[in-house]
């Protein structure tokens, strides 16, 4: 993956403690049975607004990954669970980690990897 500059806040990281964003659920994608949770959170501190895409593989605990990427506010009302993973990897880059990427965030783009 493209390692692109941090911005340097917070809601770079996976670990936000719950007074630094609002989160907004947005749904669950069950698309070839993925499972994923969708939601929508916006930092207090920089007041960015993410999409979140977190999936747990049931059958391999050590695959588990979330992917985030900011996205407009106009954009928050016509997200649905089925899109988000379009619209992550139409974005100039996001970030991702999890179990799967050794617990660290990287900066990625393009397709999201679920191999």
């Amino acid at each position: 993956m493209k390692k692109l500059p941090k911005l340097g806040c917070a809601c770079e990281k996976h670990d936000l403690i719950e007074s630094e964003y609002r989160t907004s659920n947005v749904g669950t994608d069950l698309t070839e049975n993925r499972n994923a949770e969708v939601s929508v959170i916006q930092c207090r501190l920089c007041q960015r607004i993410w999409l979140k895409y977190d999936i747990l593989f049931q059958n391999s605990p050590q695959s588990a990954r979330w992917f985030k990427g900011i996205i407009a506010k106009k954009d928050v009302a016509g997200i649905k669970p089925e899109d988000a993973i379009k619209h992550l990897e139409n974005l100039d880059w996001y970030i991702c980690g999890g179990e799967f990427f050794g617990n660290k965030e990287a900066f990625g783009e393009g397709k999201l990897n679920f191999v």
